[in-house]
């Protein structure tokens, strides 16, 4: 009876320290944004057309404008207007969980589970590092970070068979994609549009980057299986471990190991052969065609509905399926579009540029010693406002590129400072898109999330911190 009565204080307690809702703290920062537009003067940059068709702005062409402060009205339509212009994301995000659904409901995934846990029962936590290095290495070459909305729903049944957690599925896909996609190697989202904004030839001081790569992924996996193994030992230490949606998550995917093996219907492995078949021509369509989060989307659509239909699935089953993944995922979405709506309240408000322009004037204070993380400070804080690699180097790189030039730092080195800045806090700030419905995907709250990538995230910055003090030690231009 103590014991229970322990338990229940120890729940209230938890209950009393909780973090506001995440719905609140980004209505909170929305405001904020739009007060904003009252206090800080209106400035716009002019646009130019990049040889690649993009539009950037031009370095020396800011100048102060009329104010227009955010409006009631305006602020009423923040988050309507954030859902549509983040309405990519959001309807990516409800299709993967449709989709997923769909293919829990055939049953392959319960079988693949099985038998990959069956394998790897007496060697399973190698498999955070072998998927961490696979996503990595994808994410560094292509510069895809969001396709850990796609890895998550993946592997999240596996690491629960495994008796890992949620935070464990979900570390293993945003680390790996974090670490590959901030090193940027041959990323062509960052690395490569950072250095032909500031006319550096194309992937040029990979080996440096490489290094980088190496020790963000070392550290990232060391951290993961460190916490992993003590969540294996003892589920109690999980960080969600007092969560019933966790609790369900065991419940459905933890296999006995004593039972009889799962095996395929004939129909089964055909719709496995399916899905194999759909992830490769998105692979293809990725690698070859340029697709992105529309061309994904339609494609897992139809897979969906073939997979379905190969399994056995009536059609309206198939339809229950897709509305129960709907629902599951439909927090995740909406936080998208509050997310996005901080950044809309700035730009409406056009004070986003004169925050451009004050962050250039600001590293030209810093000491010449320390410039280069000065850039990276710079990079880090703004990225709350534009948690995208383009937009942010679209924005900022026209302006750092030759404010380096006037403090002492390589150009080379001011691209290393907005991939750090842009990549390692992509995975922090509330306000970033596909971070949030990653973490909606596999049932993390962001509270939660952030407890455990902290300590993490705090060696990062010391890593990237070194790198920037001894690249610009050496001056390095690759």
């Amino acid at each position: 009876m103590s014991t229970q009565r322990q338990e229940i204080e120890a729940g209230v307690q938890e209950e009393g320290i909780r973090m506001p809702h995440i719905y609140v703290i980004l209505f909170v920062f929305t405001a904020l944004a739009a007060l904003a537009t009252h206090f800080v003067p209106a400035g716009l940059y002019d646009r130019v057309i990049l040889p690649n068709g993009r539009s950037a702005v031009d370095p020396g062409s800011f100048r102060y404008v009329e104010a227009s402060p955010i409006g009631w009205e305006q602020f009423m339509l923040a988050v309507p207007e954030g859902l549509v212009n983040a309405s990519t994301v959001v309807f990516f995000t409800f299709i993967i969980g449709g989709m997923f659904m769909v293919i829990r409901r055939t049953g392959v995934i319960d079988v693949v589970v099985d038998k990959l846990t069956r394998r790897f029962a007496a060697r399973s936590v190698l498999m955070v590092p072998a998927l961490m290095v696979v996503f990595a290495v994808v994410a560094t070459l292509i510069g895809t970070q969001e396709l850990a909305l796609v890895y998550v729903p993946v592997i999240l049944p596996l690491m629960i068979a495994l008796r890992f957690d949620s935070i464990t599925a979900v570390g293993t896909a945003l680390l790996a994609t974090t670490a590959g996609f901030t090193a940027g190697v041959l990323n062509p989202i960052n690395t490569g549009l950072g250095q032909t904004i500031a006319e550096l030839p194309l992937y040029s001081g990979a080996g440096l980057r490489m290094l980088l790569f190496v020790c963000l992924l070392g550290a990232g996996i060391a951290y993961l299986m460190r916490y992993a193994l003590r969540v294996q030992k003892n589920p109690k230490t999980s960080l969600l471990a007092n969560d019933p949606k966790e609790a369900a998550k065991r419940e459905a995917y933890v296999h006995d190991l004593d039972a009889p093996a799962m095996r395929f219907t004939t129909r089964q492995a055909w719709a496995g052969v399916a899905a194999l078949m759909f992830f490769g021509l998105m692979v293809w369509g990725v690698l070859t065609r340029g697709w992105f989060m529309m061309e994904m989307a339609g494609l897992f659509v139809l897979m969906g509905v073939t997979v379905g239909l190969i399994a056995g699935l009536s059609t309206g089953k198939i339809c229950d399926a897709f509305n129960e993944g709907f629902r599951d995922v439909l927090m995740g979405a909406i936080i998208v579009g509050l997310a996005r709506a901080v950044a809309v309240m700035l730009e409406q408000g056009q004070v986003m540029d004169t925050l451009v322009y004050g962050l250039g004037n600001l590293v030209g204070d810093f000491p010449s010693s320390v410039s280069a993380v000065g850039m990276f400070v710079s990079q880090l804080g703004f990225n709350f406002v534009v948690p995208s690699g383009s937009g942010q180097a679209l924005v900022t790189m026209p302006i750092m590129a030759p404010v380096s030039d006037l403090i002492g730092v390589t150009r080379q080195n001011s691209v290393l400072a907005f991939q750090l800045g842009d990549g390692l806090s992509n995975i922090f700030y509330p306000t970033s898109g596909y971070f949030m419905a990653t973490l909606a995907l596999a049932g993390v709250s962001w509270d939660r999330w952030v407890r455990f990538f902290l300590p993490l995230f705090g060696l990062w910055i010391a890593i990237a911190t070194a790198f920037l003090i001894y690249a610009q030690a050496v001056n390095w231009t690759g």
